[in-house]
């Protein structure tokens, strides 16, 4: 079987965010794989290690720095990579088109995706993916064993964990607390850089973005510095319900 690991290259998490002209500056920042991905990346070497016949193709789609990403999932154990390059901007739907293409390309029956990418925090991109492909969706899981073609574990719900089961192909969304992924070693480093890197045009997959990107800006909430007079209690808290409802607006 094959499975294809998605993954984003996104800022470290002890980074500052920069923005210049409009958008966010990443010229000189501190770049890595997306933790979540990396979740993903780990559970499909464990999948293997469980005794799985299983290839693990590493996939990403963004400009050339992101080989560095996928060059980290190689030297985890990911045996090949595929970078669709482009410096355009994809919102998740576009990208669930070139991932859902990828794994027809390469036969595919597993897809393994972070649940919530740190640089656009969304939950989309395999959801979409799913849906182009048809194959049953599971997210946040918690726990996932493999035998033949059947898939079980456990995931992440509203209302605590539900175990599930499910026919390959599929489509599952990584998170926290499913493994502890593993460091790359040096000998596994050098060994990535003879790994296959297999590069793609975007103009192949005939994706046009549904989204633009106009600006981006650093969130800043300012303390309004409100006093209240104690001194008449019941005007006082009517004047904090008011403040509470008509300006903070976290009351209804």
């Amino acid at each position: 079987m094959r499975i294809l690991t998605y993954i984003r290259q996104v800022l470290d998490a002890e980074e500052s965010v920069h923005i210049a002209n409009n958008a966010v500056a990443l010229e000189n920042s501190k770049l890595v794989l997306d933790t979540m991905d990396e979740y993903g990346v780990e559970e499909a070497l464990r999948l293997r290690e469980s005794g799985i016949e299983a290839e693990i193709v590493a996939v990403a789609v963004g400009p050339a720095r992101v080989q560095d990403a996928l060059r980290t999932a190689l030297a985890m154990g990911a045996d090949r990579a595929i970078h669709v390059e482009t410096d355009i901007r994809l919102d998740a739907i576009a990208l669930s088109k070139v991932l859902a293409q990828l794994a027809k390309q390469e036969e595919a029956t597993l897809i393994l995706s972070g649940g919530q990418q740190a640089d656009w925090d969304s939950h989309a991109l395999a959801a979409a993916t799913a849906e182009r492909l048809n194959w049953p969706q599971v997210t946040w899981t918690s726990a996932l064993e493999l035998k033949g073609t059947t898939l079980t574990g456990k995931h992440d719900a509203d209302e605590g964990t539900e175990s599930f089961t499910l026919e390959l192909p599929a489509v599952v969304t990584t998170q926290q607390g499913l493994n502890e992924p593993r460091y790359p070693t040096l000998p596994n480093i050098m060994k990535s850089k003879k790994k296959e890197m297999r590069k793609e045009p975007l103009d192949q997959f005939d994706v046009t973005p549904k989204l633009k990107f106009v600006s981006a800006e650093i969130q800043v909430k300012n303390r309004l510095n409100k006093i209240l007079d104690g001194k008449d209690v019941p005007a006082a808290a009517a004047q904090l319900v008011d403040l509470l409802r008509n300006e903070a607006r976290v009351i209804a």
